[in-house]
């Protein structure tokens, strides 16, 4: 079993990283669809699930952590 695979990982040519990411920058890529409209994209996108939460937030009359203390007061109490 271990000269087969000896002989296996011979026939095999690994190339080092290096080697590839060299290889790869020498070749041209245009750019997709990725490249020219990501970050617009993604800004867009922040910028209107900022813009919808401020205004929920906002709109909508939630009172954020406001203290009941001074404002609720106990109902008289009414004998019938």
């Amino acid at each position: 079993m271990f000269p087969m695979a000896r002989t296996a990982l011979s026939r095999l040519r690994v190339q080092s990283i290096p080697q590839t990411v060299a290889r790869q920058s020498h070749q041209k890529r245009t750019p997709d669809f990725h490249d020219k409209y990501g970050n617009a994209i993604l800004a867009s996108g922040a910028t209107f699930c900022i813009a919808v939460w401020a205004y929920t937030a906002t709109q909508i009359g939630i009172e954020w952590n406001l203290s009941p203390v001074g404002r609720v007061t106990p109902k008289e109490w009414r004998d019938q």
